[in-house]
């Protein structure tokens, strides 16, 4: 399957083992010498209408995808990023 990176921003990610909603993706990280991507970034929720910063960004490395869905990314939780 061929996707655009366009097309992973907007999906979801869910935590396999909690069923959490995590965020939707943001950004991608790649390796710029070997073209190989490293990990999806979900960008931490602003609190308070921004006033007070955000939470921590979420980086899931590429190991951790279970599976990408038309509309899904399944997650495990490897790295604790899941509650």
């Amino acid at each position: 399957m061929c996707s655009r990176l366009e097309e992973l921003r907007n999906k979801q990610v869910v935590c396999v083992h909690t069923g959490e909603v995590l965020g939707y993706i943001g950004d991608i990280e790649f390796d710029t010498e070997s073209g190989k991507m490293e990990s999806l970034v979900i960008y931490g929720k602003t609190r308070t209408f921004g006033l007070f910063g955000k939470s921590q960004d979420i980086v899931i490395p590429w190991a951790d995808i279970e599976v990408i869905g038309s509309q899904t990314v399944l997650v495990k939780n490897k790295t604790n990023y899941c509650k």
